[in-house]
């Protein structure tokens, strides 16, 4: 399936199904990331794509598009190996419980880039990042990127003094 569809492609299918359903799925189509394949299908009226890392199908959300093309950039331009990669678990912080979206970690256990995956019609904010630092308190990444699949921030974090300094890129893994 073709990531980006034509203009009067997009007019004629929005003669059969809701304006939102077409916005949604614009939102879906135009990150920018590389071009990847995906398996998709879908079930009762909803799109799933499998997810490689987890091992299943799992519901196709403008949030999910995002997370699958972060998750083939970091494993084929990044070259992180496919078994080092944590999605979607489960962190205790505060008393409560949350779940990060990407976690990535070197041969020996330790994480390495921890990843928050927003929607792309979400803006990324402070609130954006104040997740990701209050996230990373309990995870210890080295590594911290924020994206909506249209724009990406990569941070090194600093613990000696308590920052976090952006780069351009994520260094690919070694």
């Amino acid at each position: 399936i073709s990531r980006y569809i034509g203009e009067k492609v997009l007019v004629f299918i929005s003669f059969f199904i809701s304006e939102s359903v077409v916005k949604n799925l614009i939102s879906m189509l135009k990150l920018s990331f590389p071009n990847y394949e995906f398996r998709l299908k879908k079930i009762n009226q909803k799109r799933f794509i499998f997810d490689d890392i987890r091992k299943k199908y799992i519901e196709l959300t403008p949030e999910e598009w995002v997370r699958q093309n972060c998750l083939r950039f970091l494993e084929k331009e990044k070259k992180f190996k496919k078994a080092l990669i944590s999605v979607e678990k489960k962190i205790q912080l505060n008393n409560t419980t949350k779940r990060f979206d990407i976690l990535a970690h070197d041969i020996n256990g330790n994480c390495i880039l921890l990843v928050e995956c927003k929607a792309p019609n979400i803006r990324i904010s402070q609130k954006s990042f104040d997740q990701i630092l209050s996230y990373n308190n309990v995870i210890n990444a080295k590594y911290l990127m924020v994206t909506n699949g249209i724009i990406h921030y990569y941070c090194k974090v600093n613990k000696d003094q308590n920052k976090i300094d952006f780069l351009k890129e994520i260094p690919s893994n070694k």
